[in-house]
């Protein structure tokens, strides 16, 4: 089986949550590099201003579908659109999701339900769509998880068991697609704290204003990561070298991660500020916002997310660096942390 991706300029490319944070990030990343896009998200009126966008800035064909992910006949829909406007498609990004924050006691099983519609059967649903189409075409399929993927943090476990979830699913598909030889690439990519409307867009059982503890990197950042994994086959990618060394800790030394996390997790989540979050959990956001600007310190690159995505000569040429640098961020955080606590 050998797996041959595109150009982006001579891709089609399916993207979910196009309107907000990364997936907006993305689409608009998507369109300057001159691939044709169909978009979909939940709201149809934020998804038409966001086709005007990027069609009166030169993309060459953009097309759009109101749906929710977590329904697989309105995914179904949207992939047979992209079919009859584009021909096919070579790309589908599976990357709408949401969060609610608040102790597991306290999530109603309906929201924690709710949660997983759209994290876990979102994904799950759009897979088994795209591998369909891509079953004899070939492509890219791309999963969004998180650096929660690999480890927990206490005040959001629904979207941590999610993340979990989605790993979980990934990693099967894409051995069960080997074994049959099919040439889809399948690639998770695990962002750590992104500066979107991530926190605005969840729902909040708390008395307090969630936040992202730092490091937090921009959308960009992520784009260019999932952007990369649509022309070269790539099992995994952390973006942000925060989101690498977290998971390092967690799995090297998992006893003493979830010490540290039992400590500091409750207090590096919480703004000290009255709760003002919105709740994206049942309907759309619609913001066409890709920043939220409220996260303090936005890192506007990854030293160790550039070396991931350089060809193999100059990535181990960076790998000490980044290696260090992720020392680095680790302590920072920690104390950091632990003076706010």
């Amino acid at each position: 089986m050998r797996i041959k991706l595109k150009p982006l300029d001579q891709q089609t490319i399916v993207l979910t949550g196009a309107t907000s944070g990364i997936g907006l990030a993305t689409a608009r990343r998507a369109a300057k590099a001159g691939a044709r896009l169909m978009l979909v998200a939940r709201d149809e009126t934020a998804l038409a201003v966001l086709a005007d966008e990027l069609t009166s800035e030169g993309a060459p064909a953009v097309a759009y579908t109101a749906a929710d992910v977590a329904d697989e006949s309105q995914l179904q829909a949207a992939a047979d659109a992209a079919i009859d406007r584009f021909g096919g498609f070579d790309t589908w990004i599976n990357n709408a999701g949401v969060s609610v924050y608040g102790r597991i006691a306290d999530v109603s099983l309906e929201d924690q339900r709710k949660l997983f519609d759209t994290n876990y059967w979102g994904v799950v649903n759009g897979s088994r769509v795209a591998v369909k189409h891509l079953r004899e075409r070939g492509g890219a399929l791309i999963n969004l998880g998180s650096e929660l993927s690999d480890v927990a943090v206490p005040l959001q476990g629904p979207y941590v068991a999610s993340k979990h979830a989605v790993k979980g699913f990934t990693n099967s598909l894409r051995i069960e697609l080997k074994n049959e030889k099919v040439p889809v690439s399948v690639t998770l990519i695990k962002p750590a704290g992104i500066d979107t409307l991530f926190v605005e867009h969840a729902k909040n059982y708390l008395d307090e204003e969630p936040k992202l503890p730092p490091p937090v990197y921009a959308p960009d950042v992520v784009a260019k990561a999932i952007l990369h994994a649509a022309v070269h086959p790539e099992r995994d990618i952390y973006v942000g070298g925060a989101s690498r060394a977290m998971a390092s800790f967690g799995q090297s030394a998992p006893r003493l991660y979830d010490a540290i996390a039992s400590l500091l997790g409750v207090k590096a989540q919480s703004k000290g500020e009255p709760k003002q979050s919105g709740d994206a959990l049942y309907e759309g956001g619609g913001d066409l916002r890709e920043r939220s600007g409220k996260n303090g310190r936005v890192r506007e690159f990854s030293l160790y997310t550039g070396a991931r995505l350089q060809p193999a000569g100059a990535r181990a040429a960076l790998t000490g660096a980044a290696a260090v640098l992720l020392v680095m961020m680790a302590r920072r955080y920690v104390r950091q942390t632990r003076d706010a606590y």
